[in-house]
């Protein structure tokens, strides 16, 4: 089924009949809400963490209440409450930032932890609802998908996907994990034309392998962020790990990761269009390759596609650009004008890294309620925007006429 059909025959369900879907009725997972844990020597009161001091989402919403209803519960794979906030817990938050501060071990967690996760992703998802129907649209269809490469210097589109039924990386075991590498690599031997390419495992990868891979800007290094490590993402390291290339080296895919897979498109300048079509046609491609083989990604009419940090729910998506801008960043009301076109920004060496001579990394702030499609046209409109903005402050005029149309 597409994802479009996936959206046409589910559009109507509500919350039973998405709870039914997920755990009940689709034969993927336990029908109750949860096993009791027998052995718990302490009372959950006993056990409620210390959040005094902490800024992340996950504090906000962990009443003793909520943990003291959930603290006894597991999925059917066995993964706890107490593992799910675990890297919130050790990581109280960044002054500046409000971190997540809990994962999924399976997708099943969603629903037997839902009275934490469900207002954890209200907040970080601009007040999505447990009743809300996610849409999902890889048809890639764009309105002026072309931007001004004088100014956008290049282009991508990424994604996760999870394989049903395998434990994510923050829970899956040594087996799960190799399960998913051997899973993810026959499927990307299905790719042909100018999707076709290769898989590098990082076990037993050559010397001349690995530096290409560096060369490239493709080698991904095992974890460092205390986040990530506390999540239990490293362990292991690099078992069953690896990166898959297309010929032309604009077609990406990281196995084992932060998630079972990330795909991402990319190129130099600024053709957004090319970027999402083939983007869209390689997940796609997957997708039919690994339903070939009897298994499917994780998908739900609520939640969209799964992934282990909920605050990529939905489309997982992150389009974005590296813009030169550097009247317009200066401009005091920046934040502000990034907020109205649903945009954020940071330095293109990544997360809380500094701009350097102007160039941002410009992506979509949301990824759970809106469509592929809407999310990557919200970027291509608002860099549009953008590069207006910064060709009027060249000329020294005032961008307040644009702000106050935004």
């Amino acid at each position: 089924m597409s994802a479009l059909g996936k959206v046409a025959t589910f559009a109507g369900v509500g919350v039973v009949g998405i709870g039914a879907y997920l755990w009940g009725s689709s034969g993927k997972g336990p029908a109750s809400r949860g096993t009791a844990v027998t052995s718990q020597r302490f009372n959950p009161d006993q056990d409620y963490p210390d959040l005094t001091k902490h800024n992340n989402v996950m504090a906000t919403h962990l009443t003793r209440k909520v943990y003291n209803s959930l603290r006894d519960l597991t999925t059917s794979r066995g993964w706890t409450l107490d593992q799910c906030i675990q890297t919130g817990v050790d990581n109280p938050g960044h002054p500046f930032i409000k971190t997540v501060g809990i994962v999924a071990g399976d997708e099943e967690s969603y629903e037997v932890f839902a009275d934490l996760f469900d207002p954890i992703i209200e907040e970080r998802h601009n007040g999505y609802k447990k009743t809300d129907v996610h849409p999902t649209d890889l048809n890639a269809k764009l309105r002026g998908g072309m931007l001004d490469e004088k100014y956008v210097l290049s282009s991508r589109v990424r994604t996760g996907r999870s394989i049903r039924g395998l434990g994510m990386p923050p829970a899956c075991t040594r087996a799960e994990r190799r399960e998913t590498e051997k899973i993810v690599a026959e499927a990307l031997k299905n790719l042909t034309g100018d999707l076709k390419g290769r898989y590098y495992p990082l076990v037993g990868m050559t010397e001349q392998e690995q530096q290409q891979l560096i060369d490239d800007h493709f080698l991904f290094d095992k974890p460092v962020s205390p986040l990530l490590n506390s999540a239990g993402m490293a362990r292991d390291w690099p078992d069953a790990r690896g990166i898959w290339h297309n010929e032309q080296k604009n077609l990406l895919v990281w196995v084992n990761e932060e998630d079972h897979t990330r795909i991402i498109s990319m190129e130099k300048g600024g053709n957004m269009q090319a970027v999402f079509d083939r983007f869209c046609r390689g997940i796609n491609e997957v997708e039919k390759a690994i339903k070939s083989k009897g298994h499917e990604f994780m998908w739900n009419p609520h939640l969209g596609y799964i992934l282990s940090c909920p605050s990529n729910l939905g489309t997982g998506l992150r389009s974005g650009v590296h813009i030169k801008i550097p009247r317009v960043s200066k401009h005091p009301r920046f934040s502000e004008i990034l907020g109205k076109l649903r945009l954020q920004s940071r330095g293109t060496g990544g997360v809380d890294t500094a701009a350097v001579g102007g160039v941002y990394d410009i992506s979509n702030s949301d990824r759970l309620g809106k469509s592929e499609v809407e999310l990557v046209q919200t970027v291509v409109d608002g860099v549009k925007r953008l590069v207006e903005m910064e060709k009027s402050l060249e000329k020294g005029n005032s961008i307040a006429s644009i702000i106050s149309k935004l």
